[in-house]
């Protein structure tokens, strides 16, 4: 293998994103993405709280949409695939589960903090999506 073939991910994407980067970021997302199988009857709880129709399909399928994102992120496999069922799940997530604009006074610092968070994930996803795309 020549190096320009060590740099291509098994689906061509050339020069992947640091491993580290794509470790730490794709980890922490499928560590979420776990522990939110593993305690999904609180997740749909919650989504049943904060108005999500059927919480019972929508949360595994977005559990699900999160763990193959951080997976293939973390391991650059269909890197652009992966990039952007991260950000399709904190797009519709970040605003439905994190209003703190409707949050009662004694949790919107919690729930503000935790939208601030994810904008900042999503603009890590979107920059991962931008460097797949690259051929």
């Amino acid at each position: 293998m020549t190096g320009t073939d060590a740099r291509e991910g098994a689906d061509g994407g050339r020069d992947p994103p640091s491993l580290l980067g794509r470790l730490l970021f794709g980890g922490v997302l499928a560590y979420t993405a776990i522990d939110g199988f593993r305690n999904m009857d609180g997740q749909i709880a919650y989504a049943e709280a904060n108005g999500v129709p059927a919480p019972d399909r929508l949360v595994p399928l977005a559990t699900g949409l999160l763990a193959f994102g951080s997976l293939g992120v973390a391991l650059w496999r269909l890197p652009r695939l992966a990039t952007a069922a991260v950000a399709t799940f904190l797009a519709a997530i970040t605003p439905t589960m994190h209003d703190f604009w409707n949050a009662p006074d004694e949790q919107r610092a919690n729930e503000r903090n935790h939208f601030v968070k994810n904008v900042a994930i999503l603009g890590a996803a979107v920059a991962f999506l931008r460097r797949a795309r690259r051929r």
